[in-house]
C-alpha cells in the first residue's frame, strides 16, 4: 500500500474509536453478570470481533446494532461447551483472559489463534492459574497456543507475586479468582492498566486495591451494566504525535480516555517540550496539540506500563527531538504481536532514523530526516499505523508499506481518519 507522504500540515477534531482494552472487557463482563449489558462506542475491530465470537460460541447471545452491542449475561455458570475450538484471531488479550475465565468452566476448551498468537508466550498466564488448580496446558506441552482447557472441580485462591508487569495475566488470575474457593491475593511488579480492577465495581462486584497489593474474593455474582466505551488513548497517540511533528498542525482528540494508568504518552511528549494541553471531563477527556521543538528524554520504570503499547510511535517522535532519547525496561516489546524493539528499529531505519535496538529497549538519537523505502508492519496493527505517521514527513520516495490491513486489528477507520486532517 503508498503511504500518504508530504503531509506538514494536519488541522482538526477528531473522535477515537473506543478503547480497545475496555471494549474487549465490556463484553466478557457483560457475558458473566446476571441479565442485559448495553455497550456504546464500542471499538468494532477485528480483536475486540474476536472476543465477541468467542462468547458467541460459548452460547452467549449477543446483538450488534449501529448504536450499541447488546449482551444477555449468563453469569459464570451458564456459558455452555463450544462446538469447535475457540478462535482468537491476533487478540493477546482475548487469549489470556480467556484462559482465566475458562479455567473453572465443566467443560474442556481449546483456544486457538493466527501465527503471532502462537508465538506469544502463555506460561505467564497458565503458571498461576495451574496454582488455582486448572487443568491447563499449552500445545505439546509447551508454553505455546493452541491451549487446552480441561473440566476442573473447583479453583482454590492463592497469593501469587507477578514476575512481569502485564495487565492480560493480572486480569486473568483475577477472573479465575472471581469464580475459586476463597481469597486471591496479586501483588504487581509495576502499576499497569487497572480496567478489570474498576469494572468488577462497575458490575457490582467487589475487589481491594490498596498500592500493588489486589484481593479478591471467590464466589461473586455480576449484574448487567449500561457501559459508554471511552476514546482509547493507545489510537489518540498516532495523532498526537503527528500534531507535534507535522509542521503547522493543531488536532483536537475528543474523549479520550484518561485512566491514570494509560496516560504516560502525555507525560512523555510534556517531558519533550510538546505543546499538549489536556481537559479532564470525568474518566474522558479533549487533548489538544500543536507543532512543537522537542528535546530527547529518558523513559525507563514505572513510566513503561503506563505506555507500553504507545512506544513504537514513541520511538518515531524521539527521531524529530533534538538529542537522544533512551528507552529502557521494556522486555515486554518483543512479545507483542511482534518483537517491537527489532521491528521498530528496523523499518525506521529503512526510512533514515538513527535508532539502535537494545536488549530491553531503543536508544534514538534525533532530530533526523525521513526518506521514502519499503516498509512492513510485521502483520502489527502498531507498526503499521506509526510507518504511516511516519511517511507524513517523507518528501523525498514513496512509502510502500506491506500487510497495511493489519491496522483493522485495532482501527479499521485509521487511514479515513487521517486523511480528514489533511490541509
Amino acid at each position: 500500500m503508498k503511504l500518504q507522504t508530504g503531509k506538514k500540515e494536519l488541522v482538526g477534531t477528531l473522535i477515537v474509536p473506543g478503547d480497545k482494552s475496555i471494549s474487549h472487557r465490556s463484553i466478557m463482563f457483560g457475558a458473566l453478570a446476571n441479565g442485559e449489558t448495553r455497550i456504546r462506542h464500542f471499538l468494532r475491530a477485528d480483536d475486540c470481533l474476536s472476543t465477541i465470537q468467542a462468547f458467541r460460541d460459548l452460547g452467549v447471545q449477543i446483538e450488534e446494532t449501529p448504536d450499541e452491542i447488546i449482551v444477555q449475561g449468563v453469569g459464570f455458570d451458564g456459558l455452555k461447551q463450544a462446538n469447535k475450538p475457540l478462535d482468537v484471531g491476533n487478540s493477546g488479550t482475548t487469549i489470556r483472559i480467556m484462559m482465566g475465565i475458562l479455567a473453572s468452566a465443566p467443560f474442556a476448551t481449546t483456544l486457538i489463534g493466527d501465527a503471532s498468537i502462537q508465538k506469544r508466550p502463555m506460561n505467564r498466564v497458565m503458571l498461576p492459574l495451574q496454582e488455582m488448580g486448572a487443568q491447563i496446558s499449552g500445545n505439546n506441552g509447551s508454553e505455546f497456543a493452541p491451549i487446552q482447557i480441561k473440566p476442573t472441580k473447583s479453583l482454590h485462591g492463592i497469593t501469587y507475586h507477578m514476575p512481569v508487569a502485564s495487565a492480560q495475566v493480572k486480569s486473568a488470575i483475577i477472573f479465575a479468582a472471581l469464580q475459586a474457593e476463597g481469597e486471591t491475593v496479586i501483588y504487581e511488579k509495576e502499576k499497569t492498566r487497572d480496567h478489570t480492577e474498576e469494572m468488577i465495581t462497575a458490575f457490582g462486584g467487589h475487589i481491594d486495591v490498596d498500592g500493588l497489593a489486589i484481593r479478591v474474593s471467590g464466589n461473586q455474582a455480576l449484574m448487567g451494566q449500561s457501559i459508554t466505551v471511552p476514546g482509547d488513548i493507545s489510537s489518540a497517540a498516532f495523532f498526537i504525535v503527528a500534531g507535534l511533528i507535522a509542521k503547522k498542525s493543531e488536532i483536537v482528540l475528543k474523549n479520550v480516555g484518561l485512566n491514570p494508568t494509560r496516560t504516560g504518552i502525555i507525560d512523555v511528549v510534556s517531558a519533550m517540550g510538546g505543546d499538549i494541553s489536556v481537559e479532564e471531563n470525568g474518566l474522558a477527556g479533549e487533548i489538544t496539540v500543536r507543532a512543537s521543538q522537542l528535546k530527547g528524554t529518558t523513559i525507563s520504570g514505572e513510566l513503561i506500563p503506563r505506555l507500553i503499547d504507545e512506544l513504537p510511535i514513541i520511538a518515531l517522535l524521539a527521531t524529530q527531538a533534538e538529542g537522544e532519547t533512551i528507552i529502557r525496561d521494556a522486555e515486554e516489546l518483543k512479545v507483542k504481536e511482534t518483537n517491537r524493539i527489532d521491528a521498530v528499529a528496523t523499518e525506521l531505519t529503512k526510512m533514515g532514523a538513527d535508532i539502535t535496538p537494545t536488549a530491553d529497549g531503543l536508544i534514538i538519537r534525533g532530530k533526523t530526516k525521513l526518506h521514502g523505502a519499503n516498509v512492513t508492519s510485521y502483520g502489527d496493527h502498531r507498526i503499521g499505523m506509526m510507518l504511516q505517521i511516519a511517511a507524513l514527513l517523507v518528501e523525498d520516495g514513496e512509502v510502500d508499506l506491506q500487510k497495511a490491513e493489519a491496522v483493522s486489528i485495532s482501527y479499521p477507520q485509521f487511514f479515513e481518519d487521517l486523511e480528514g486532517l489533511f490541509i
